[in-house]
């Protein structure tokens, strides 16, 4: 079996959420938490060394899927030709075990309601057989993602199968390569302490906080999204972490 991966440059991408509506386009998909191709933002420190991070992710297509192990009705299974993971809806049953089993949160559901099949990246062999590239590739206007022989992929990017706060590699080996953001560097030289005094007060219109405290130490729930969170326990909670309202 030839195993084909994905490969993603975190550093390319923002969060434009481009790759995520194409595959929604492509797959028909409607609005809502659907989403085979989900951007996942977060962000660490505090105001002035703020840094969001961006993870474009549909399924890691495993080499050990653990999704395939954990359905009791033998819906997934690995294609020979590319070795994409898979599911059979004619045998998906909806009992969600593979959502229970995948570190990635990977399969998706058009609703909560039980029994509602599931759906997931299918790493568009549809295309693939067309001598296309994946969707999400294509439509990245950063190019932020490569696809490929995972060979070839290991070859030019390197082994590296896991960003900061993803799900360890060694239990499922993803067929998703990754590159991790460069270090954050100041462009242009400023005293950080002087730009908060500036947003401190805004000339003669008002105070905009009392102390520098403020907006330096935080309490934890007042960050949005302050860690990468993959798996979510409904679709309301999927669509409230990835910010977008209907895609």
């Amino acid at each position: 079996m030839t195993q084909y991966a994905f490969y993603f440059d975190q550093s390319r991408c923002y969060g434009c959420q481009a790759c995520s509506v194409a595959c929604k386009d492509w797959n028909e998909l409607q609005p809502g938490p659907e989403k085979w191709m989900t951007v996942y933002e977060w962000e660490k420190g505090v105001f002035p060394e703020v840094r969001l991070h961006f993870l474009a992710f549909g399924c890691g297509h495993c080499e050990t899927p653990v999704c395939a192990n954990a359905c009791p009705n033998n819906a997934i299974f690995k294609d020979d030709k590319y070795g994409a993971v898979l599911v059979d809806d004619t045998k998906c049953k909806g009992s969600r075990q593979c959502a229970v089993a995948c570190p990635y949160g990977a399969p998706k559901f058009a609703s909560d309601a039980p029994g509602t099949k599931m759906t997931k990246c299918t790493m568009c062999v549809d295309r693939l057989e067309e001598g296309q590239l994946p969707i999400c590739v294509s439509s990245c206007p950063l190019r932020a993602f490569d696809f490929g022989p995972i060979d070839e992929m290991i070859a030019k990017y390197g082994d590296l199968r896991q960003l900061d706060e993803m799900p360890g590699p060694n239990m499922t080996k993803p067929c998703f390569i990754v590159k991790e953001h460069s270090p954050k560097k100041q462009v242009v030289p400023y005293d950080s302490n002087h730009a908060l005094e500036l947003m401190q007060k805004q000339g003669d219109i008002k105070t905009i906080f009392e102390s520098v405290e403020e907006v330096t130490n935080l309490e934890h729930d007042a960050v949005r999204n302050g860690s990468l969170k993959m798996k979510h326990a409904s679709g309301k909670e999927l669509m409230d972490a990835t910010r977008s309202t209907n895609g």
